[in-house]
């Protein structure tokens, strides 16, 4: 799997800010690059952010472009 620099960012948000592991980050990777669903969304149906993780992580995409 090929990780773009803006994937890194988004990556080092999610282990940084939101403290989630990167195994369970890869894994959301891995389903996200699989069958296209957006990354946020992912994270929130498996369980692996909260609501309010999930509007954090939504914000800072929101800010990137």
């Amino acid at each position: 799997m090929t990780i773009q620099s803006h994937d890194m960012e988004l990556i080092d948000f999610l282990h940084n800010e939101l403290l989630l592991p990167f195994g369970d980050i890869e894994i959301a990777l891995r389903k996200h690059q699989f069958n296209q669903e957006p990354l946020a969304m992912l994270l929130w149906q498996y369980g692996l952010v909260n609501l309010d993780q999930l509007e954090r992580l939504l914000d800072w995409q929101e800010n990137q472009f």
